[in-house]
């Protein structure tokens, strides 16, 4: 059981990773990046899956 935990953990900390680097590259303003980054490193599962929902796109 331990083993899974700490697999789904590393998996969150790699999505939360691609959704900080996602939205520094977004259109979005400099503070809207800043709060979006605060939410994810506070509350990392509430925060990606609100993100998903709401947050900026990343600029192409």
């Amino acid at each position: 059981m331990i083993e899974v935990s700490g697999l789904l953990g590393l998996v969150l900390l790699i999505l939360v990773i691609w959704a900080i680097v996602s939205t520094v590259q977004s259109h979005a303003s400099t503070g809207a990046k800043v709060i979006w980054i605060v939410v994810l490193v506070l509350l990392p599962l509430l925060g990606f899956i609100l993100w998903l929902l709401l947050g900026p796109r990343a600029g192409r």
